[in-house]
């Protein structure tokens, strides 16, 4: 596949989209264009950018928890792209894709959407995260006095007011809804409905294209459910996002060689302390720069099957370091001081330098 960075999502939705399910599961082969590097590090790198891409909540397919952006579940008000469909298909493809690969996204999905795909009942308590306020209100309502709820001072009835693109809508949770008050009686029934409303429902058709798109990783005869109800989604976020903890320099210190430098040159030295010093999200750019690895597998660094490696560059104290994902190099200018070194790095991780600068 030959992708052009500017056409991303574009040129990669024409090649996974459009390919059999035997295409998929042959070897995948990835270039930029006008760029000399192929290999694992530029798969790795695709991946990554368009799993972030498609779950960039900006294009309206999927919704960040509020409390945990990088966690995901489906937006009921996708449907305003008419090409929603086939883009959640797609989604669900290169998500398959990753998984297949053994590649770590770094993209989290929230429980209801894993619960849905697991075809199990999603809970109360299971859209905490997705929807703060709604689990707040029903909880408020599950607690009061039920003298309270049956004086009909909520003004509840069987149906749910949205608002969608500037226009107010009522929904009945089923027919007639709209008639029948919330009593101490029927609140538990009203709370499950309007969670499957919610989170069922008005999502039914995208979750439909986004799950066909994991058939490319089953045999016909065996359900996509069944992968997923074998797993929890701690299990399922150990093998797609890869670990959520802060990066242990120390760890990734030991698991790293030199060529060209030692490890008590003082180039080196600064280089950690640099690094020391960076935020726990510039590290973790500065990760992706040098190995096109956007999350470490839950074992840390040693979860990634080699070492990395430190070479020295035979480039100008001018030039910024590049780096050689596919074997996980990075190439260090010998540069005289620690502020020249952090000046570099910190150009080097910042978001639009990170993804593809010198990486091959």
């Amino acid at each position: 596949m030959l992708i052009d960075r500017g056409r991303l999502l574009p040129d990669s939705f024409g090649y996974i989209a459009h390919a059999t399910p035997q295409e998929l599961r042959a070897v995948l082969s990835v270039a930029f264009k006008h760029e000399q590097a192929t290999g694992p590090g530029v798969l790795r790198e695709w991946f990554c950018l368009v799993c972030q891409a498609l779950f960039n909540p900006r294009l309206v397919l999927f919704s960040a928890c509020p409390q945990d952006r990088r966690r995901f579940f489906i937006n009921p008000t996708s449907v305003v792209d008419p090409l929603h469909l086939e883009y959640f298909e797609f989604a669900g493809r290169m998500i398959a894709l990753a998984l297949r690969h053994k590649i770590h996204a770094g993209v989290f999905f929230d429980q209801t959407l894993f619960l849905q795909l697991a075809g199990r009942p999603i809970t109360l308590d299971d859209i905490a995260d997705a929807d703060p306020s709604l689990h707040a209100s029903c909880r408020k309502i599950l607690e009061m006095d039920p003298s309270l709820v049956d004086s009909n001072i909520l003004e509840l009835t069987f149906a749910r007011e949205d608002e969608v693109l500037g226009s107010r809508t009522v929904t009945e949770l089923f027919p007639g809804g709209n008639d029948i008050a919330v009593t101490s009686e029927n609140r538990c029934q009203y709370i499950d409905l309007l969670i499957q409303d919610r989170f069922v429902n008005c999502t039914r058709r995208q979750l439909a294209y986004f799950a066909a798109g994991f058939r490319i990783m089953f045999n016909k005869w065996k359900p996509w459910t069944e992968f997923f109800a074998s797993l929890d989604v701690e299990d399922f976020d150990r093998m797609l996002g890869g670990s959520k903890g802060t990066i242990d320099v120390n760890e990734w210190r030991a698991q790293t060689d030199y060529r060209g430098y030692k490890e008590k040159c003082r180039q080196i030295k600064w280089f950690w302390k640099a690094v020391e010093n960076m935020t726990v999200e510039q590290q973790g750019r500065l990760l992706f720069f040098w190995t096109s690895v956007k999350c470490l597998p839950s074992d840390g660094f040693s979860g990634l099957g080699c070492r990395l490696f430190i070479y020295r560059a035979s480039s100008s104290r001018d030039h910024l370091p590049t780096s050689q994902t596919c074997f996980y190099h990075l190439n260090l200018p010998a540069y005289t001081s620690l502020s020249m070194m952090q000046r570099r790095l910190h150009m080097i991780v910042q978001e639009h330098v990170s993804s593809g600068f010198g990486a091959s």
